[in-house]
């Protein structure tokens, strides 16, 4: 792994880590549960794939209404975000099966969905998970500069006053930025967020461009044959917009709202376990339906502190979390609703908008 990766040192286990580990573990080994998914996890993936294709093949070969062409277009961009984030997550976190090969293949989800599984996993587990919110060293934070402006150390411009208002379009359209700027950009310099990877060699490479291959394929390419017409592009746009949405406020809901912390490069002082309960923040925990379509991604604190494990047992660790961070005085954060936690970003954008917001960041 390159060592520009690693700049940051974190303060050495402390107590409260050491305890929660060891009550997680109880959870676990105390009544022999698996970390992974199981049979649950096989039917709940089967579930969301067929949801997509079934609205894409209904979308593609069915002769239907505009009215009827637009809430299934609006099905396919719920359900590509539905499979992202528990199929494609969870497998490529370790979390789904015991087995690397299955684990493997269901990771191969997201570069049916457009984006590089190998990139992200760089970007995603290694940065981002070792990093959150730390100035220069995560990507997902950066990634909107200089159009948003999420981060205190971030410069700000005379257009961030609005970015409350126009980010809901960039979000609609990000999606293009990762699946054809981003990810060709990266694979061809071997460079994330201006830091060198190992670049994909190989049977990796060979998987990112033939998952490119059939994602343009059955995204724009048949389509285009079937339907030749400017009515298609308002289809596909209106999908995308949906997509784009899903994806970016999910990660939004949890990172950039005013409870999380945003930490100078220099200025990590807790140990690995307590920095992610600063940076991190739970919402909606009691809505069972949206936790179950998020592939428990409203849980973000118990994916940030045990990322491997599947997203089905976050519930359950959510409690153990809460009263450990009660046991040893550590900060719990969590907003009650998906309303809360939607009202708590766009304060943050507003705030960071502002003429002053340098104040937040320690």
């Amino acid at each position: 792994m390159p060592s520009e990766l690693h700049r940051v040192r974190f303060p050495a286990r402390r107590l409260f880590h050491a305890d929660l580990s060891r009550r997680v573990d109880e959870y676990f080994e105390g009544a022999g549960r698996s970390r992974h998914g199981g049979w649950a996890m096989g039917a709940k993936s089967a579930v969301l794939i067929a949801w997509l294709a079934v609205s894409y093949a209904l979308l593609m070969f069915v002769s239907l209404p505009t009215w009827g062409a637009a809430l299934l277009s609006i099905s396919v961009g719920l359900a590509m975000a539905g499979v992202g984030f528990s199929v494609m997550h969870d497998a490529n976190h370790g979390g789904t099966s015991s087995s690397a090969r299955v684990n493997g293949i269901m990771s191969f989800t997201l570069d049916l969905l457009g984006a590089s599984s190998f990139l992200w996993r760089l970007k995603h587990n290694v940065m981002h998970h070792a990093h959150p919110n730390v100035s220069g060293l995560d990507p997902d934070i950066e990634a909107g500069s200089p159009l948003l402006r999420l981060a205190p150390w971030q410069s700000r411009r005379w257009h961030h006053r609005f970015q409350h208002l126009y980010v809901w379009l960039l979000y609609g359209l990000f999606p293009l930025q990762w699946w054809f700027v981003d990810d060709a950009r990266e694979l061809v310099t071997g460079r994330i967020a201006g830091r060198q990877f190992p670049p994909a060699r190989g049977r990796a490479l060979l998987i990112a461009l033939a998952g490119k291959a059939l994602f343009i394929s059955w995204a724009f390419l048949l389509p285009a044959l079937l339907h030749p017409s400017w009515g298609l592009v308002l289809i596909w746009a209106l999908a995308l917009f949906v997509l784009g949405n899903v994806l970016a406020a999910t990660f939004q809901l949890a990172h950039c709202v005013g409870d999380a912390e945003f930490i100078g490069s220099r200025g990590v002082e807790t140990d690995w376990a307590e920095h992610q309960l600063a940076t991190t923040v739970d919402f909606a925990r009691g809505n069972t339906l949206l936790g179950w379509y998020l592939g428990g991604l409203n849980f973000q604190v118990e994916h940030h502190l045990f990322p491997r494990v599947c997203h089905l047992h976050y519930p359950a660790l959510s409690r153990i979390v809460e009263e450990t961070c009660a046991a040893h005085r550590v900060q719990y954060r969590c907003e009650p609703t998906l309303r809360s936690a939607v009202a708590a970003n766009v304060c943050w954008l507003q705030r960071m908008g502002s003429a002053a917001s340098l104040d937040v960041m320690r």
